[in-house]
């Protein structure tokens, strides 16, 4: 179980941002595009492959298998197996951790997992009154049946669509959107609108810095839609997202008293990222080259209306375990799912009750230093397309670890019902 997972490579689409419509590519086209340009830099064949793994909350009800398709569509062949894996937020990271078991288990020597979703296009959906009505419609036998069942159509039923995605981000079990949990650690943690909106501008700025300097060239494959229209960045990043002109946003999830808004939580986006990885066999077979190493995992959980600390809870057991202390990791990437989420997050490792409380530790962890943490911008900028951001955050912190000759990384992330997940990566 020590065999070193090696990432030999890895590659994304530009996140879209979904723009009250659904947007120009399906989940598996976007996973197929990337998946492809990927696949061709490669000094193996796409037939070579051990399995594909890909991760994803949304998969639409014609890409059931996403994984089988899109391994199909990339050319695989028929014998490379395909299938899906969910875990909510952390899909794409579940896929990389399906992949890394099965290869120290010696059923995989080389595997591509990633993750996607196509959030733009999560259905709307027919209330259970109207369900029931076209139920009744269906089975009617005579013209006098169905024109008594039809004058018993309700308008609103029948008009009143149900929101896929606002169902997806509801919390069944404690009946709250991602962003009143969010509301939440606010609460606890007294974290102010102003923190969030700074913390939000600044991961604009941090994104819109590194469009400038190339920092995500290297892993966004250009993508073009069936009108041959181009898409080769993130475009849900603004340069005029200032702390004051998002200060101006209404709360979105508790509109009276709350200080969560669409500014300083992640965006709906689609997108899609793969990672190529291999044992030590595969790398040797077929002279791969490496851009680090997968270390170790951890997953974690806890009260769901508190489900944005799943990093904490998540990466303080990782870090003990390997005998590290926050300031010992050279680059951090924590997903944006909200700003609030991320300052709570910080706030708790450097809070003594918490930690002693919640994660059975004498003292506190420490403070964070926010300079090496998502030092390219996150989320709230670029895009949160929920099964794709797990395997995004591990691309990019190998990416950053490269960048800036550093030796270990931590990419964490929260998850929907009350979990957390992370990973700890050394670089080649």
């Amino acid at each position: 179980m020590t065999q070193p997972i090696f990432v030999v490579d890895g590659a994304r689409t530009p996140f879209l941002k979904a723009r009250n419509r659904p947007g120009p590519f399906a989940a598996s086209d976007l996973a197929t595009q990337a998946g492809r340009a990927l696949l061709l830099r490669q000094r193996f064949a796409p037939a070579d492959l051990d399995e594909v793994i890909l991760g994803c909350a949304s998969p639409s009800p014609d890409e059931v298998n996403i994984g089988r398709v899109v391994a199909l569509r990339m050319g695989c062949g028929l014998k490379v197996p395909g299938w899906t894996v969910m875990r909510n937020c952390a899909s794409g990271m579940q896929a990389l951790d399906s992949a890394i078991a099965n290869i120290r288990g010696g059923r995989s020597d080389l595997v591509l997992a990633g993750g996607v979703d196509a959030l733009s296009r999560a259905p709307l959906l027919y209330s259970e009154k109207m369900v029931l009505w076209f139920t009744r419609f269906s089975s009617a036998k005579s013209f006098g049946e169905k024109a008594a069942s039809f004058l018993k159509l309700s308008p609103a039923a029948a008009l009143t669509p149900i929101i896929g995605i606002m169902k997806g981000l509801t919390d069944p079990m404690v009946g709250l959107l991602m962003g009143q949990t969010a509301e939440n650690l606010a609460f606890r943690f007294g974290i102010t609108r102003r923190e969030m909106d700074e913390f939000s501008a600044e991961s604009h700025r941090r994104v819109l810095a590194a469009q400038k300097s190339g920092h995500y060239a290297g892993e966004i494959v250009p993508l073009f839609d069936s009108s041959g229209n181009l898409y080769d960045a993130d475009d849900g990043v603004r340069e005029d997202s200032t702390s004051e002109n998002l200060a101006k946003l209404r709360p979105f999830f508790d509109r009276k008293y709350g200080n969560v808004t669409a500014g300083n939580s992640s965006q709906i986006t689609d997108g899609a990222a793969w990672l190529v990885l291999a044992s030590e066999t595969a790398v040797a077979r077929y002279q791969l080259p490496v851009l680090g190493t997968i270390v170790d995992s951890e997953w974690a959980g806890l009260d769901p209306a508190q489900m944005g600390l799943g990093p904490v809870h998540a990466a303080t057991p990782l870090l003990k375990r390997h005998g590290l202390k926050l300031g010992d990791i050279d680059a951090w990437e924590i997903n944006e799912a909200f700003a609030a989420q991320v300052i709570a997050c910080l706030r708790a490792w450097a809070d003594d009750g918490y930690c002693m409380a919640e994660l059975g530790l004498e003292h506190a962890l420490g403070s964070l230093d926010q300079a090496k943490l998502n030092v390219d911008g996150g989320a709230i900028a670029l895009g949160h397309p929920v099964g794709a951001s797990g395997a995004r955050i591990v691309l990019h912190t190998l990416d950053v670890l490269k960048r800036i000759r550093g030796k270990r990384g931590l990419a964490a992330i929260c998850i929907g019902g009350g979990l957390g997940g992370a990973m700890l990566v050394e670089s080649a």
